[in-house]
């Protein structure tokens, strides 16, 4: 081991450490329903999202409808992600004109993306279009690790309430999360990953002639809006099929570092 390597461990020791307090911290508050900094911004849309859904934020729930309100929502997360691959060729933003994603491989992944278990039995670049990528993956990503992170803190409450039968609400904690801790880290995260390089468009494929006069084409795509929350997420199903280890995914040392700073 050389010294830098060993100076770079203890970076991304330190770093991981230092963040742990203030998360945490900020974390408690959010799902304490308590004002946070981006309260005068998010508070509206969060009680949009209540109003327009029926949820009474105030009211907390028995863990049995806490339970049965995750299944049901992963149950629609399953139905979406299906639907949009299965009808992939005939929805827009599908500039390299991918076909329809097969039965099979449509179940799979739809399944896999709601269990926050991430299989990528594809080639995200040959197989999937940007619509699917957005609207499928990337949407689930968020909605996974969010309703990950709701059980850990329902459980949180469960051992710490031992004489009430409630143990919070299962929509406004995946609502909290997503809003106020998953989404704002992700934007910034997203900007960053821009920054050092990777991809954020809408644009179609690009053509480009090699060296030897061979013609290529390079995939391109809404690339840093999915790897944010991928890697923050701790997810799966990298924009391209190589994930990480594709120069576009990850495009520089310090992209490197802060992704798996951003995995803990």
């Amino acid at each position: 081991m050389t010294a830098i390597g060993w100076i770079q461990i203890i970076l991304y020791c330190a770093i991981i450490v230092a963040l742990t307090k203030p998360l945490g911290w900020y974390m408690t508050r959010v799902f304490n329903g308590e004002r946070t900094f981006l309260s005068p911004i998010l508070r509206p849309v969060e009680a949009g999202i209540y109003w327009i859904g029926g949820v009474d934020d105030k009211r907390e729930q028995h863990w049995l409808t806490y339970t049965v309100s995750m299944l049901l929502f992963h149950v629609g997360g399953f139905l979406i992600i299906y639907a949009v691959m299965r009808l992939q060729a005939l929805l827009p933003f599908n500039p390299a004109g991918q076909s329809a994603v097969a039965e099979d491989l449509s179940f799979n992944t739809a399944i896999s993306f709601i269990t926050n278990t991430n299989w990528q039995n594809y080639g995200g670049e040959s197989t999937l279009s940007y619509l699917v990528q957005m609207l499928g993956l990337t949407h689930q990503n968020f909605l996974s690790a969010a309703t990950g992170i709701a059980l850990a803190v329902a459980l949180i409450r469960g051992f710490s309430r031992s004489s009430m039968r409630t143990i919070g609400n299962f929509w406004v904690d995946v609502t909290r999360c997503t809003l106020y801790v998953l989404m704002p880290i992700c934007v910034v995260y997203t900007l960053f990953l821009v920054w050092q390089g990777m991809p954020q468009t809408l644009s179609a494929y690009v053509d480009a002639t090699t060296l030897e006069g061979a013609k290529q084409t390079i995939a391109v795509g809404p690339v840093a809006s999915q790897v944010s929350i991928k890697m923050l997420g701790t997810n799966g199903g990298g924009f391209f099929n190589a994930n990480a280890a594709h120069p576009f995914e990850n495009p520089t040392a310090l992209s490197n570092f802060i992704q798996m700073i951003s995995i803990f």
